[in-house]
């Protein structure tokens, strides 16, 4: 199963439109700033799964900022990023991770892409889909006994 990862819209729906005609994504994850970005991309491909949690910049004190998926036999954390304090290092990342005994923990509010692999946890940060000069989105395969991640910029056009 494929999975398109974005983060960072900040109100550019175009890109992450872009994004899902190019990945041709089996679901999609957002992982905050801009919620309604994420609404608005869900209700343009209703037919593909989608969750997503809430960034620094949407405020949505009903919605944790963070959930755990499992799929295809992995653990997967969905967070924005900042109550980690990802900015400054993955030191906090790395402890939950491995105190939630995680495979993959996915980020964004950087804005700066990511693929790295410590441990048994593939961290990955799609960068921003809403950089107005170098947008990125992340996608990730996940089989059975099998993941993988990466990072792509999208071509401007």
């Amino acid at each position: 199963m494929k999975w398109l990862i974005l983060s960072d819209s900040h109100g550019v729906i175009s890109n992450m439109k872009q994004a899902v005609i190019r990945s041709s994504p089996d679901g999609i994850l957002h992982l905050g700033d801009c919620w309604q970005d994420g609404q608005r991309l869900h209700q343009l491909f209703p037919q593909l799964p989608f969750y997503q949690v809430p960034g620094n910049c949407d405020f949505r004190p009903d919605v944790p900022s963070e959930r755990v998926l499992k799929m295809e036999g992995f653990r997967i954390l969905l967070c924005h990023g900042h109550t980690y304090g990802v900015k400054q290092s993955l030191l906090s990342a790395g402890y939950a991770a491995e105190e939630q005994n995680l495979d993959l923990f996915l980020f964004g509010h950087t804005h700066r892409p990511l693929v790295d692999r410590r441990g048994k946890t593939l961290f990955l940060n799609p960068g921003s889909i809403g950089d107005p000069l170098h947008p990125f989105y992340g996608e990730v395969l996940l089989e059975p006994g099998h993941l993988d991640g990466r990072t792509v910029e999208l071509p401007r056009v």
